[in-house]
């Protein structure tokens, strides 16, 4: 047992105590750097995420809040801290001098359910990758990433979670914020801290033996069912290119804007994160872009697909090391099939039907999509607005369809979304009666009220700035992981 599993036994703070093991530790200093975490001048712990406790079997009330500063303000009695060495494609062009700039791994737990966990943290100091930075995260930025986490998580995305945000008492100059600015200290749960970037980094520097030995790592870790295959690592491209598709699916059903999908910002295990400029779309625009520096709307929400395909593509690269090339082009090859199918039945989860095999379920969806790009009504409001005026009376006459909604088509969209209520009126004259309070039930779940829109997030972010006052922001959390 090495120094990084053994539990400190002479502590009562449970973190420190987990069983932490040093698998990417183990794989040698070449991935990463060994980094000391910044020291702040006060610990104010704003977000504790006890949801996630017990999947690291610990019992929430039994943890405090000392226990989180201690752990993950302080970051005492934990060591070797792990800036991870990457590279990766930032708008289209190469960048050889990244790295976790801001963050760090603290450590990696198995959890409850036999999967490994990483606890990266955001805003915990310079290392030899901040690029002149200061290494740290605005509390606003840490704000937002809880916010986009919680409302991913519980519109069904498979993303990371953040376990815990403290206030560092830090004056932060940003050009993008008032400032000064108060600073805080991010910890992120996520499935790894392994990017596309790690490889394409091992590219670069011509060390394929470093890339098959790191693929090998990530194989055993997070594709464990495959490790017993012959063709294990063409299956496991293909399979990473199933998530990455199903992946952006979820975002765009979500309504979610990511903004800064560079190949860095890719996780190995086709898992969500690292939330920054993020938008949730107010109306279904193709164009509408998150971030305000991407000038040319490369990351546009319609752009997402594409660009996570092309930075599967660009993954190839490395990959070729250890995977034929027509191996990784037929894996890639079904990247648009796995999208479509899972896109259009979360588009249609949206609208009630859960398995729907009916003839008419692809003029349903091409219709829904048409009605919202045309009629610009509010994107979340819409889905809402279904599953709160849904009645059985849907069944006699397409009139009734959404007719005590708020929804009001503009003149351009007035026949579209007559053809929609009709259609929509027919689909459910195909189900029994007692299959409509499924339906219904699926739309309450699947469209809550709260959408997590810009002024939502100002809204919430101003009585912190103004009063210190953080129950607004507790509360929209509530209202999020109650779906109401």
């Amino acid at each position: 047992m090495t120094l990084a599993e053994t539990p400190n036994t002479n502590s009562s703070n449970p973190f420190l105590n987990l069983n932490y093991e040093p698998a990417l530790e183990s794989l040698g200093n070449e991935y990463y750097d060994e980094v000391v975490a910044a020291e702040f001048p006060q610990h104010l712990l704003r977000w504790r995420n006890d949801e996630l406790l017990p999947r690291l079997g610990l019992d929430p009330q039994a943890v405090t809040d000392e226990d989180f500063i201690t752990a993950f303000g302080k970051f005492q009695e934990r060591k070797p801290l792990l800036a991870l060495r990457y590279h990766g494609y930032q708008f289209g062009e190469y960048n050889s001098g990244l790295g976790d700039g801001r963050g760090f791994l603290y450590g990696q737990v198995r959890g409850t359910d036999g999967e490994l966990y990483d606890l990266g943290t955001k805003g915990s100091g310079r290392t030899p990758y901040s690029r002149g930075g200061d290494g740290m995260l605005t509390l606003k930025g840490g704000v937002r990433e809880v916010l986009a986490a919680e409302a991913l998580h519980y519109l069904g995305v498979r993303t990371s979670r953040c376990f815990s945000m403290i206030e560092t008492g830090l004056s932060l100059w940003r050009g993008d914020e008032p400032s000064p600015t108060r600073s805080s200290v991010m910890v992120r749960m996520s499935s790894s801290h392994i990017r596309f970037g790690n490889f394409e980094r091992l590219h670069y520097i011509q060390r394929p033996d470093l890339i098959k030995k790191l693929l090998d790592h990530v194989i055993e870790q997070y594709y464990r069912h495959l490790i017993a295959e012959k063709d294990k690592y063409a299956l496991f491209y293909a399979e990473l290119v199933k998530r990455v598709a199903e992946l952006v699916a979820q975002w765009m059903a979500a309504g979610f804007c990511h903004a800064v999908l560079n190949t860095d910002n890719m996780s190995i295990t086709g898992e969500s994160f690292d939330y920054g400029p993020y938008a949730f779309i107010p109306t279904y625009d193709p164009y509408f872009t998150a971030a305000y520096f991407d000038y040319y709307r490369r990351y546009c929400y319609s752009n997402q697909p594409i660009i996570c395909k092309l930075n599967l593509e660009m993954l190839q690269e490395p990959l070729k090391a250890v995977i034929a090339q027509d191996d990784l082009e037929a894996g890639l090859a079904h990247f648009d099939e796995y999208y479509y199918t899972k896109y259009r039945s979360l588009m249609l989860r949206k609208l009630g039907f859960e398995n729907l095999i009916a003839p008419e379920v692809d003029e349903l969806f091409k219709l829904t999509i048409e009605f919202l790009q045309v009629s610009q009504v509010g994107y979340h409001q819409f889905f809402y607005e279904i599953a709160r005026t849904f009645s059985l009376q849907w069944r006699d006459d397409p009139d009734f369809v959404l007719n005590n909604s708020d929804i009001t088509p503009a003149s351009a969209a007035s026949a579209i979304f007559d053809n929609w209520c009709i259609l929509y009126h027919k689909i459910l004259n195909n189900f029994a009666l007692n299959e409509i309070d499924i339906i219904a039930k699926t739309l309450a779940h699947y469209n809550p009220k709260t959408a997590l829109l810009r002024p939502v997030i100002e809204s919430v972010w101003e009585p912190i700035t103004q009063e210190d006052n953080w129950q607004p922001f507790y509360e929209l959390i509530k209202q999020i992981q109650s779906r109401s």
